[in-house]
């Protein structure tokens, strides 16, 4: 795993305040942010199936939607496992179709949908050839909780490491020998998923064919912001 870091100082107000008879000497402030980064291979695999139906008669519609839906959970059903295969049923629903003219309603249309998530790409990925009822509509990849967990701790010392350093020799280079640590906020930017569309497609001659995948690869990045107040103490490094 290999860690990039940049850094750069974005204000530095100096003597800007005036001392007062009695009062502390202000300290100077530097502001600047620091940040590190790494790739990580996604882990998740998403697919969306759907479906859409069109008749004069609503529960005719329906009962179709159900039909497929119920098709397509009972093949799912049987590579589920929490976390490597989960089943989730996403949009179902009927709308009324209406004349142009007249206005009145002439026929529905439905949709039923179903997103099957999980670790066990090669899985996911054999559904996509053993559902035949509803078609993919949709692919993603992502990045799972454990996968970031593993690599933001590191990720986040270093952008740590970074910010310290690069406060110390702005310090040294404004002529002052240290900082003390003001407010500091760490931010970690977790990474979206990779969406990726395919054709829809349902057809029975590619029954068990595999959908092709290359999750690539998603960045997790951690970032460093706040303000230090110089000193004239020397720090060692």
């Amino acid at each position: 795993m290999r860690i990039t870091t940049t850094a750069a100082a974005l204000a530095l107000a100096l003597g800007s305040l005036s001392a007062q008879a009695g009062s502390e000497a202000p300290r100077d402030r530097l502001a600047l942010t620091a940040s590190a980064s790494t790739e990580v291979s996604r882990d998740l695999l998403s697919l969306t199936f759907s479906t859409t139906r069109e008749g004069s008669d609503a529960a005719t519609v329906q009962a179709g939607l159900k039909q497929a839906l119920d098709a397509a959970l009972a093949e799912a059903r049987k590579v589920a496992r929490p976390g490597q295969v989960d089943l989730q049923t996403g949009n179902f629903s009927l709308t009324p179709r209406y004349a142009p003219k007249t206005g009145q309603i002439n026929g529905w249309q439905g949709t039923a949908e179903l997103i099957v998530e999980g670790r066990d790409t090669a899985a996911i990925a054999q559904l996509s050839g053993r559902i035949t009822t509803l078609s993919i509509a949709r692919v993603g990849y992502g990045l799972s909780r454990e996968a970031r967990e593993r690599v933001e701790g590191e990720v986040a010392a270093q952008a740590i490491a970074n910010y310290r350093a690069k406060a110390l020799d702005y310090a040294r280079q404004f002529g002052y020998g240290g900082y003390v640590l003001g407010e500091v906020s760490i931010n970690t930017e977790e990474p979206g998923p990779r969406p990726m569309f395919k054709a829809l497609r349902a057809n029975a001659a590619v029954m068990d064919e595999a959908l092709p995948t290359e999750a690539g690869k998603a960045t997790v990045s951690v970032t460093v912001s706040g303000s230090v107040q110089l000193t004239r103490e020397t720090m060692a490094r």
